[in-house]
């Protein structure tokens, strides 16, 4: 399996993150516990799982800023052993920055500045054309320009590419975009944004499941964390349970999900048999500190 046929397209941030016994509500002021700072960004963690999850070089489109923050990034990524010839270097915006509370069960709050991801356009797309127009998958998510998504999404579906979407952090996605779309990777929250229904069991989440298919998307896969996932492909709905850990840090997992499951797709799995082993790889990842920490090598995953 040659990864290089997997383009990731998304975003690249410093996360500075500090752990607390629980989230703050709206106006209180906590006192934290430790705090440290990683490389994150959706798109350069689901990079790094499809890395350490495959083979050879996957391919990072992005954008970053000409700062510190910036060139480190580039020494990250490259130290993952991730193609970073179409990582753009935007001269007058910061590298993207995400604030992050963790609490003691794992679950987090996060607020993104997005810096250079939000100056990543079509213009820079165009740069990277004909390695898009190559690739057999083509992984995005919605921390760049709606406008940008999109563009890519049309250039790969119209040379053959399968196109999956992460769509985080929620947004107002065209149904123009979803056409293009091999599948659709949304957690419960997104899910519920996306059909307009709320899922509190298995028939509801179906209902959800169909209400986006209908928008055009061959396969919904919606994550439920330690529950697993529920799958809607070739007209059936079916639930994947996730093995039982104890979790200490939520961040990336759905980052991870998404990178194993292209790996996987890859790799001649079935839809199902793909989500399976991305449930592996974000079980392994909750039980682990930080983002790109977290995230686990092929030899770790057995499916």
């Amino acid at each position: 399996m040659n990864t290089e046929k997997i383009v990731v397209v998304g975003s690249f941030n410093i996360d500075m993150v500090v752990r607390a016994d629980k989230l703050p509500a709206p106006g209180e002021t906590i006192l934290g516990n430790d705090f440290f700072m990683n490389s994150g960004g959706k798109g350069a963690n689901q990079v790094v799982a499809v890395s350490r999850l495959g083979k050879e070089k996957p391919v990072f489109i992005a954008k970053i800023g000409n700062d510190l923050l910036g060139k480190n990034a580039m020494e990250v990524l490259r130290a993952e052993n991730i193609n970073t010839g179409y990582v753009f270097i935007d001269p007058e915006i910061p590298t993207g920055v995400a604030l992050i509370t963790v609490d003691k069960q794992g679950e987090n709050s996060i607020v993104v500045a997005s810096g250079a991801n939000a100056r990543l356009c079509i213009e820079d797309i165009d740069k990277a054309k004909d390695i898009i127009e190559k690739s057999d998958i083509v992984l995005l998510q919605l921390e760049t320009p709606i406008e940008t998504v999109e563009y890519v999404a049309k250039l790969a579906y119209r040379s053959g590419s399968k196109v999956i979407l992460n769509p985080a952090p929620m947004r107002n996605i065209p149904d123009s975009l979803l056409k293009y779309l091999y599948a659709i990777v949304p957690n419960r929250i997104e899910a519920e944004m996306l059909s307009g229904i709320t899922i509190v069991d298995s028939n509801s989440a179906c209902a959800a499941a169909d209400a986006i298919s209908r928008k055009g998307v061959k396969n919904v896969i919606i994550t439920m964390g330690g529950s697993g996932a529920f799958v809607k492909c070739d007209g059936i709905f079916l639930h994947i349970s996730a093995e039982k850990r104890e979790a200490i840090d939520t961040t990336a997992a759905g980052d991870t999900f998404c990178g194993a499951f292209c790996v996987g797709i890859s790799e001649g799995l079935s839809v199902t048999d793909a989500v399976k082993m991305a449930n592996t790889a974000a079980g392994i990842s909750v039980t682990r500190k930080g983002a790109q920490s977290s995230i686990p090598y092929r030899k770790e995953v057995r499916i």
